[in-house]
C-alpha cells in the first residue's frame, strides 16, 4: 500500500495523519502525530450482522504503553501492562462518545477500534490525538460512518483563552475543555474548571469549533476514495403492527405521573406484545420495536403538546429531599434524592499517607481526593451479577470528582486525604449529578471547609425527526425542546444528556453526550443558561439543610502539623525506620497514630486519640529541637565533667539544655574568675543558666557559656 500523509499546523506543533505503512491486515489503520506524541488507530469491521442484539456492537480500546513515555512500571512484581488504568478507561469513553452517534441506528455489525499510544512527549495530549485518529481510521474503513469528527482542547491562563495548550500549559490553566464536533455541530463535550462563568465557557466552545475545521477538512481529503458498507433499510412492518396493537393506550400509560405504576404498566404492555406476536418475530425484535415506539410517543408528546411523561413543565425540577449525618460512625454522609434518583454519599478523612499512588503512562504521583461511584443493579430494579467496576461507574465517579475538586481546600489548609463513595440506591435519570450534590453534602457534614458548595443538573433535548439533516444555521426554535432535570424515559427517548455542575459563581464541570449528529452552539448556549438557573435552585435547597461550617466528626483523625528542618528528617525516621516505628508504638500503635513526612520537612501526625497525638508531637519536637546561637536556657542540667584523655585534667562540663541536646561549657566559660577545676564550681545534676555561643549543625556540637548567660 502506498503511504499517504496529510499535515497541518495545530497548536504549537504540526499534526500529521499517515496511512499505508502500519497494521496492513486491519480494515483501516492510521498513525497520527502531534509534536512527538504518536498514536496508531486501527479499525476492523465484521462482514456479518450480529444476531440477537438491538445496539451497535462498537468496541473502543485505548491502549496505554509505558514505553511511550520512556517508563517501566514502578511495581516490583508486575512490569507488563495489565488492566486499563482509570485514565485509559476515561479516554476510551471520550473517544467512543462522539463516534457512536454517527453510525446508522440499525447497523449491528461488530466494529472494533483499537488506539495504541506509541509515543508520548508529555506536551501534546494523546486523548485529543486519539479522537482524531479513530475518526480518520473509521473514515478510511468500510464502516458506514457519518464522520469526520475533529477534537480540540481549550485552556485559560490569566483570563485568556488558549487553543490546544500543551500539557504543561494546562497545569497553569483554570479551564480544560475538550470538544468534538462535526462540521457545524458539537457532538461531545468534556470540561472542568474553576468557577468558569457561562459566557466565558461559551466563548471557549466557539473557539474550539473554529480550531476543529482544518482537522475535518484533512480527514475528508484523506478518505475521499473510501467505500462504505451499505446498510439494509429497516423493515417498518413490525413497527406499524405494534403501533396498531397498542393504539392510544400507550399514550395514556406514558402520562401516568406515578413512576412505579407507569413502569409496571409498560412491563405489562411489553408482555402482552410478546405473547401476541410470538412466532411472528423474534423476542429481541419485538422488544426493540416496542422501545422505539415508546421513544416516538414520548418525543411526540413533548414536542407537540409540551407535556413531559411525569406532567412537569419543561423547566421544572423533580421534588428534592436532602439529609445529612444519617450514618452514625462515618466521618460524613449525605443523602440526596431527586424524584426517584437517590444517591447516598459517604466521606472518609484519612492521613496524608493514605493518598493513592498513581503510576501510568501519563501520570506519576499521588491523589489526595478521590470519588468512587457504585451503581448496583437494584438501583434500576434489575437482576445482574455484580463483578468488577464498570466503565460507566469509573466515568460517573470521575465526573463527580472533577466537579468538586476545584472547591476542595489545599493540602496546606486541610492536609487530609479525602475519599468519597456514592452509593446509587435508586436511579431514574442523572445519577451522576445526584452523586455530585451528595458529595457537597457529605463533605460539609464531615467538616471539610469547601471553598464553595457545588450542585449539578442534567439538561435534555428532544428534536424533530429530520434534525440531523438540518444545517446548524437553519435550525429553528420549533425544531427542538430543552428539558430540565431529565428522568429515565426522557433520557431513553431523548437526544442529549448535558450535565453541568458548579457553584453559584460558575461552572466546575460539564459532560455532554448526544444521540444526534451533533447539536448547535445555540442549543449548547441555552442549555448552559437553563442549567445555571436550576443549579442555583438546588444549591438553595441543599444549604437550607446544612451550614457551611461544621465541626469534624469525633471519629475522624485529627492532624497536627509540625515544620522541621529537612536535615532533621533522619532524626525522626532513624536507621531503617527504627525511630519512627518506636514513636508510633510508644503512642499506642498504628490504630491510634500515623506519621507522614514530606521532603520539605512537613511532619503530619494523624491521631484518632488526642493524648496519643499530643505525645507523638512532643516526642518529635524533642527529637528535632534546634539549638541556636544566642539562646539562653535557665534550667540546663550538668550531666558530666569532661576530663582530658591523657592528663585527666578537667577541661569543661557537658550540659543538657533540652532533651537529647547536650553542649559543652569550657572551663574558661564557667566563671568570670579563674577557677582551679570545673568540679570546684559545678556538680553533676546541678541546674545552671547557660547561653549558646557556637553551633556546629554538621557534627551536632554546641558551645555553651555560663559566665555570659
Amino acid at each position: 500500500m502506498i503511504e499517504k500523509t496529510h499535515k497541518i499546523a495545530y497548536g504549537n506543533a504540526d499534526l500529521t495523519i499517515s496511512q499505508g505503512n502500519l497494521a496492513m491486515q486491519a480494515d483501516a489503520a492510521v498513525t497520527v502525530c502531534w509534536g512527538e506524541t504518536m498514536v496508531l488507530a486501527t479499525v476492523v469491521v465484521s462482514n456479518e450482522v450480529r444476531e440477537e442484539i438491538d445496539f451497535l456492537p462498537l468496541l473502543i480500546d485505548y491502549e496505554e504503553r509505558m514505553y511511550a513515555s520512556g517508563k517501566i512500571s514502578g511495581s516490583r512484581f508486575i512490569k507488563r501492562e495489565g488492566r486499563p488504568s482509570d485514565n485509559a478507561v476515561l479516554t476510551a469513553r471520550m473517544i467512543d462518545r462522539p463516534l457512536r452517534p454517527l453510525f446508522p441506528k440499525y447497523f449491528y455489525n461488530d466494529v472494533q477500534v483499537v488506539i495504541t499510544v506509541l509515543s508520548y512527549d508529555k506536551e501534546h495530549d494523546p486523548s485529543i490525538v486519539s479522537i482524531i485518529a479513530a475518526s480518520s481510521a473509521l473514515m478510511l474503513s468500510k464502516a458506514p460512518f457519518a464522520g469526520p469528527v475533529g477534537a480540540a482542547r481549550i485552556g485559560r491562563i490569566d483570563g485568556k483563552l488558549i487553543a490546544n495548550p500543551t500539557d504543561q500549559e494546562i497545569k497553569k490553566s483554570d479551564l480544560e475543555l475538550v470538544i468534538a464536533s462535526v462540521k457545524d455541530k458539537i457532538i461531545m463535550v468534556e470540561a472542568e474548571g474553576v468557577e468558569i462563568p457561562e459566557e466565558v465557557m461559551k466563548e471557549a466552545f466557539q473557539l474550539a469549533q473554529k480550531e476543529i475545521q482544518p482537522i475535518l477538512k484533512m480527514q475528508t481529503d484523506l478518505a475521499k476514495d473510501a467505500v462504505s458498507l451499505q446498510v439494509e433499510p429497516l423493515d417498518e412492518k413490525i413497527h406499524s403492527e405494534l403501533k396498531d396493537f397498542v393504539g392510544a393506550e400507550l399514550k395514556e400509560v406514558l402520562k401516568l405521573k406515578q413512576d412505579d405504576e407507569q413502569k409496571q404498566k409498560i412491563a405489562d404492555f411489553e408482555l402482552r406484545i410478546l405473547n401476541n406476536f410470538e412466532g411472528n418475530y423474534k423476542q429481541i425484535e419485538l422488544k426493540s420495536a416496542f422501545g422505539k415506539l415508546i421513544q416516538k410517543e414520548v418525543r411526540k408528546t413533548i414536542l407537540e403538546d409540551g407535556i413531559r411523561p411525569d406532567g412537569r413543565r419543561l423547566d421544572e425540577i423533580r421534588p428534592i429531599s436532602v439529609e445529612v449525618g444519617i450514618l452514625p460512625r462515618t466521618h460524613g454522609s449525605g443523602l440526596f434524592t431527586r424524584g426517584h434518583t437517590q444517591s447516598l454519599t459517604i466521606a472518609t478523612l484519612g492521613a496524608p499517607g493514605d493518598e493513592q499512588f498513581v503510576d501510568t503512562m501519563e501520570e506519576e504521583g499521588t491523589r489526595r481526593y478521590m470519588h468512587h461511584y457504585n451503581f448496583p443493579p437494584f438501583s434500576t430494579g434489575e437482576v445482574s451479577p455484580m463483578r468488577s467496576t464498570s466503565r460507566r461507574e469509573i466515568g460517573h465517579g470521575a465526573l463527580a470528582e472533577k466537579a468538586l475538586l476545584p472547591m476542595v481546600p489545599s493540602k496546606e489548609d486541610f492536609p487530609y486525604t479525602i475519599r468519597l463513595v456514592s452509593e446509587i440506591l435508586s436511579s431514574n435519570g442523572s445519577s451522576s449529578m445526584a452523586a455530585t450534590c451528595g458529595s457537597t453534602l457529605a463533605l460539609l457534614d464531615a467538616g471539610v471547609p469547601l471553598k464553595a458548595p457545588v450542585a449539578g443538573i442534567a439538561i435534555g433535548l428532544i428534536t424533530r425527526e429530520n434534525f440531523n439533516g438540518i444545517k446548524a444555521t437553519d435550525v429553528k426554535d420549533s425544531d427542538y425542546k430543552i428539558l430540565t432535570d431529565i428522568q429515565g424515559l426522557e433520557d431513553f427517548g431523548g437526544d442529549m444528556d448535558f450535565k453541568v455542575a458548579g457553584t453559584k459563581n460558575g461552572i466546575t464541570a460539564i459532560q455532554m453526550d448526544t444521540k444526534l449528529h451533533g447539536i448547535t452552539f445555540e442549543i449548547a448556549s441555552r442549555a448552559m443558561d437553563i442549567a445555571k438557573v436550576a443549579r442555583l435552585k438546588i444549591l438553595e435547597k441543599m444549604l437550607a439543610v446544612i451550614p457551611r461550617e461544621k465541626e469534624m466528626s469525633q471519629y475522624a483523625p485529627r492532624i497536627k502539623k509540625i515544620i522541621i528542618n529537612p536535615k532533621r528528617i533522619g532524626d525522626i525516621i532513624g536507621p531503617g525506620g527504627k525511630t519512627i516505628r518506636k514513636i508510633i508504638e510508644t503512642c499506642g500503635g498504628d490504630e491510634k497514630v500515623s506519621i507522614d513526612i514530606d521532603d520539605q520537612g512537613c511532619v503530619y501526625i494523624s491521631a484518632t486519640d488526642k493524648e496519643a497525638g499530643d505525645q507523638a508531637k512532643k516526642i518529635i519536637e524533642e527529637l528535632t529541637y534546634e539549638v541556636k546561637v544566642g539562646q539562653v536556657f535557665d534550667n540546663a542540667k550538668v550531666v558530666e565533667i569532661v576530663k582530658q584523655r591523657d592528663s585527666g585534667a578537667e577541661i569543661g562540663a557537658l550540659v543538657e539544655v533540652a532533651p537529647g541536646r547536650i553542649g559543652m561549657v569550657h572551663i574558661s566559660e564557667v566563671s568570670p574568675e579563674r577557677i582551679p577545676t570545673v568540679s570546684s564550681v559545678l556538680k553533676i545534676g546541678q541546674i545552671v543558666k547557660v547561653k549558646v555561643v557556637t553551633v556546629d549543625e554538621e557534627k551536632g556540637r554546641y558551645g555553651l557559656s555560663i559566665k555570659r548567660a
